[in-house]
């Protein structure tokens, strides 16, 4: 019988998707990691590969569609031996497979083998890279889990088609560690902006129905998954997280003259910005003060031993957070060179999910935008995002004189589950420190 190729879930807030564009027509063969297909998410448009090999024999959703839902069959696929009749009364219901699993629905349990009518569900994964040499039968996002949290593939055993290792293999080898690593991978693994599986529920944003009355003509813009997920995501964050804020003055002249000078110096391409040193300050002062470097669980607080930060990046339609891996491990060159890279990639719809999924800590600036000061809100399950306003010249008192200096705002917000005040202003003693001392972060 065809195989379905179901509609993927590539994000764990992911309902329905747009199918943007199919790589491949009726009649062309494809194989196992072939990408076939671009799938537009709440989040970003990303490429998707064929699990298995075979022949397209029917496309059931034409691309450009839009709020096509999870596990909903998009196409069938003809197996080895098998032609176009083998289409006449197939089976196009979708799969019931969990919401918010990327993992291809024919890696699920196999309740229905006793049914030899029903076709075989098979889905599609995210296009991940693969060692030309391994031979081990692992579904591609069981491999990029296994790359990340260094689980050796060969030691897991498959409970997938033909003995294939998939998602939930990797993550029962995972749940065989011991505790610390088990707690370091739930900290690696929460999404930016995405909910934990320990949070709670948040209201659904569509019981929202304003009165309108008295309202002057206006234009009707329909809301997108991403602004849903905004909207749903802002709610629980501002109604379920304890927030309190933290303000503090930093003098810049001593950065602003330390970035010139660097920036002449720089190598073609290279020019560092005030951003790049906040997301460097910030992460030697999250390493000064690992205690505010932690996410929430309702079991635990998960202080995480990498500095990963989430940069706040504007889109069309709304913000993503793509994320600065290990930012405390690198230089200003580097953050400054990879956050320009990632903010292209978010402006133009490409980042992969392990490119915004994660981070351990936020920053937010509005400073290009002449804001003043401001007060972000949190990012669950992270337990601080740092709001930074626009550097501006400003009247100061120096040994008792008054005197003019650029002076620039910047607000933690802390969540008070996550963070006492005297760690969350530690943390911005530091970061001052580092803002106004910039030659400390270069060494």
């Amino acid at each position: 019988m065809p195989v379905k190729i179901l509609m993927p879930a590539l994000s764990p807030t992911m309902t329905e998707g747009t199918l943007a564009k199919w790589l491949v027509k009726e009649g062309d063969t494809v194989e196992s990691g072939d990408v076939i297909a671009e799938i537009e998410t709440d989040k970003a448009t990303m490429e998707v590969e064929a699990v298995d090999e075979g022949k397209i024999g029917k496309i059931l959703v034409s691309e450009g569609s839009e709020g096509v839902a999870v596990n909903e069959v998009i196409a069938l696929l003809l197996e080895e031996g098998e032609d176009a009749s083998a289409l006449d009364g197939a089976d196009t219901s979708s799969a019931s497979v969990g919401g918010g699993d990327a993992e291809p629905a024919a890696e699920a349990p196999k309740q229905e083998a006793s049914k030899p009518e029903a076709a075989p569900a098979k889905g599609l994964a995210p296009a991940a890279p693969v060692s030309g040499g391994d031979r081990i039968k692992a579904s591609p996002l069981a491999r990029r889990i296994a790359a990340n949290e260094g689980v050796d593939l060969g030691k897991v055993e498959g409970s997938g088609p033909r003995g294939r290792v998939v998602k939930r293999d990797v993550e029962a080898a995972m749940s065989s560690k011991p505790a610390d690593k088990a707690a370091s991978a739930a900290a690696s693994s929460a999404p930016a902006g995405e909910k934990p599986a320990a949070a709670p529920q948040a209201p659904a944003a569509s019981g929202w129905n304003p009165d309108l009355t008295g309202l002057p003509e206006y234009e009707e813009i329909p809301n997108s998954s991403m602004r849903k997920v905004i909207a749903r995501r802002l709610t629980q964050s501002k109604q379920q997280v304890p927030h309190f804020y933290l303000t503090v003055d930093c003098e810049l002249d001593n950065l602003l003259a330390t970035r010139k000078q660097l920036n002449e110096k720089a190598g073609e391409g290279v020019k560092v910005s005030v951003n790049d040193f906040v997301i460097r300050a910030a992460s030697i002062a999250l390493k000064r003060v690992p205690a505010a470097n932690a996410v929430w669980t309702d079991a635990a607080i998960l202080q995480c031993k990498q500095q990963d930060i989430s940069v706040a990046v504007a889109i069309e339609g709304g913000l993503i957070t793509p994320v600065i891996r290990n930012a405390g491990g690198k230089g200003l060159a580097e953050i400054s060179t990879e956050m320009k890279a990632l903010a292209g990639k978010a402006r133009e719809g490409k980042l992969k999910p392990e490119e915004f999924q994660g981070g351990t800590f936020s920053v937010s600036n509005l400073g290009m935008f002449g804001i003043k000061e401001f007060s972000a809100i949190i990012n669950p399950p992270q337990g601080c995002i740092l709001a930074v306003g626009a550097g501006e010249q400003r009247a100061v008192v120096k040994d008792g004189a008054l005197a003019i200096a650029t002076v620039m705002s910047c607000t933690l917000s802390v969540d008070h589950r996550v963070v006492d005040g005297a760690v969350g202003a530690e943390f911005m003693a530091e970061f001052k420190k580092l803002i106004e001392d910039p030659l400390s972060m270069l060494l």
